[in-house]
């Protein structure tokens, strides 16, 4: 063979062995990077942009795709210790064409965290409210969409401001009157794990994928190393979870 061709095998072989070597690297040594590039990564394919709106001294962190229309605009809420990120799944099979926007909840990710915050469910309505108003999404009648606490506030939400909702989609809301077997799996297992473990605010791998398990319909398997990843990224936040 060429030494020129060889060499040229040579370069090509290493410049490919590179990123390879530092996704391994990264997946062994550093998962939590990894999960955050993958959130970064599918935003840019999916067109969503994240933005900051301010209500006097408090700040909301989001995304958004399109532009207000002629359709109503569409807001999402998230649940419990989760962030605008989990709706990437669903912004996927929705229209480019519909204006999207994903808020961190009061507290969560990017939005302001403050230990004289009301995070009640009312106290998180108030805060949705002032968030809207701040980027005008109620000029016009909106389609509000919320899961779990999500889902809680924004029930809430459309019984206080019924003239800023023109649809509204509950996904697994909390609130309910009557006790899903979801929730009455949660109880049973905050009676048996003590205050010490909460399974809903993991804090090892293990406990990660209890929590799925618990919180899943469809069982999967989540790598080792995955898990860790998940936990790294929510570790910091546990405290203000479990207040």
């Amino acid at each position: 063979m060429d030494l020129d061709v060889l060499n040229m095998f040579v370069i090509a072989g290493g410049t490919l062995a590179i990123p390879i070597l530092a996704f391994v690297a990264s997946f062994l040594l550093w998962p939590s990077a990894l999960i955050r590039i993958y959130y970064w990564y599918w935003r840019r394919a999916l067109g969503m942009q994240v933005r900051y709106a301010s209500y006097d001294d408090y700040q909301f962190c989001y995304s958004y795709r399109g532009r207000p229309g002629y359709r109503p605009s569409i807001l999402m809420l998230h649940g419990f210790s989760a962030h605008k990120d989990m709706w990437l799944s669903i912004v996927k099979f929705l229209p480019k064409n519909l204006h999207l926007v994903c808020v961190d909840m009061p507290g969560h990710e990017g939005t302001t965290r403050s230990s004289l915050d009301d995070l009640s469910i009312s106290g998180q309505t108030k805060r949705i409210h002032q968030f809207v108003e701040c980027i005008k999404l109620n000029r016009r009648p909106f389609h509000l969409v919320g899961t779990s606490m999500g889902g809680n506030v924004a029930g809430v939400y459309a019984a206080q401001y019924p003239d800023e909702v023109c649809s509204l989609t509950l996904i697994c809301p909390a609130g309910a009157t009557t006790d899903s077997n979801f929730i009455k799996e949660l109880k049973e297992s905050d009676h048996l794990a003590g205050i010490d473990r909460i399974p809903l605010i993991p804090s090892t791998p293990e406990e990660m994928a209890d929590m799925l398990k618990l919180c899943s319909y469809v069982r999967f398997k989540v790598p080792q190393q995955i898990l860790q990843g998940l936990v790294d990224v929510r570790i910091p936040h546990n405290d203000f979870y479990r207040r």
